[in-house]
């Protein structure tokens, strides 16, 4: 007698969301979006997701529909930064909230593009993902930010010196915080302080200097030209600029840089010329950095939590991306809290033989 067979189950793999993309010719987020009704979408691109959905009997997995938008949420970092210190904290920071939310990260590196470069580069990053990140100094390139918004990509500014009208920004209130590292220089007796600017094509540097110039004009101290000089955010601008400092025949007894990175280099030239930090010259930075635990005295500097900044920059673009609709695009301007770290590198200036 033949036994019974047993019936098998066989088992068989679902359509996936990304073969209906590719089927359709669009990407993972656009099929994403018509399926879940989110944002806009031309009616042909509808229609033709809809069609590939019907033709490849894809049923979406709706218990990680929200997983599945996240992983295919393209999020570029473009950055051409003169400060190595400063874009490792950053890309640390986008990467770890990244990671947490399945957000794929993606990394562009610009080197030193003219306008039309930029708008050419800019465009083809545009069709490649869903949103922008933009460190200095790009976060105030025109010829970028012009066709990302063209092209109706969410766009975030880190660091910039002022909100634009065209992009939501992510940034700390640099006029006051350069106010207040100047001001701690002031109350430890310090009346003639060098300043190191940064970059000029910044508004971010403006909005620094002007910060120093504030705090010297409350205190009733007039500022000398000589003792400000041009930098530009790297470790050997901050040399030449202290050398020309230090060789002024009355010199300064502090030192402000715009950024860790040539403070860093302002400790360096003084301990090369024989003098003791902070005891024959006070030294204090900007952004606390890994550059400003690194050199020796430890420098006391102003804390922009880029943590902090990485992690609402990527809810921006999340937010923006979601919302997915260029006509009505709702710009923010996020001013996060930076911090005066004080550590060792300032001291009361040295008398005066």
């Amino acid at each position: 007698m033949e036994k019974p067979r047993k019936s098998v189950r066989r088992k068989t793999r679902g359509v996936t969301i990304a073969e209906v993309a590719a089927h359709a010719g669009v990407s993972p987020m656009t099929i994403s979006r018509v399926i879940n009704n989110q944002g806009k979408v031309r009616e042909s691109t509808r229609e033709r997701v809809l069609s590939a959905v019907r033709e490849l009997h894809y049923t979406p997995n709706l218990a990680a529909s929200s997983l599945a938008a996240a992983q295919h949420t393209r999020i570029a970092l473009v950055y051409t930064n003169p400060s190595g210190a400063y874009l490792r904290e950053l890309l640390v920071g986008l990467l770890r909230v990244a990671s947490a939310t399945a957000i794929q990260l993606v990394i562009d590196y610009w080197d030193e593009l003219d306008a039309n470069a930029e708008r050419k580069a800019a465009r083809a990053l545009a069709k490649r993902v869903d949103g922008i990140i933009l460190p200095p100094p790009l976060c105030e390139s025109k010829a970028a930010v012009n066709e990302f918004v063209r092209a109706g990509v969410p766009v975030v500014a880190i660091a910039s010196g002022h909100f634009s009208d065209d992009i939501s920004c992510v940034r700390v209130d640099e006029f006051r915080a350069a106010k207040e590292i100047t001001e701690h220089l002031i109350q430890h007796g310090h009346t003639r302080i060098g300043c190191i600017k940064g970059g000029t094509y910044l508004s971010a540097s403006t909005r620094r200097y002007e910060g120093f110039k504030a705090a010297l004009d409350e205190a009733g101290i007039e500022l000398e030209p000589a003792l400000v000089q041009q930098g530009d955010y790297t470790y050997r601008s901050g040399l030449a600029a202290t050398e020309t400092l230090l060789a002024l025949r009355k010199p300064p007894t502090a030192i402000l840089a715009s950024n860790d990175d040539m403070a860093a280099a302002a400790i360096s030239v003084a301990h090369r010329r024989g003098l003791d930090v902070p005891r024959d010259l006070s030294v204090v930075g900007f952004d606390d950095s890994s550059a400003a635990t690194t050199v020796w005295p430890e420098l006391t500097t102003i804390s922009q939590p880029i943590a902090a900044m990485a992690n609402t920059a990527i809810d921006v673009l999340v937010r923006g991306i979601r919302r997915n609709d260029a006509t009505t695009r709702v710009l923010s301007d996020h001013v996060i809290a930076h911090r005066l770290i004080v550590r060792d590198s300032v001291a009361r200036p040295p008398r005066q033989k």
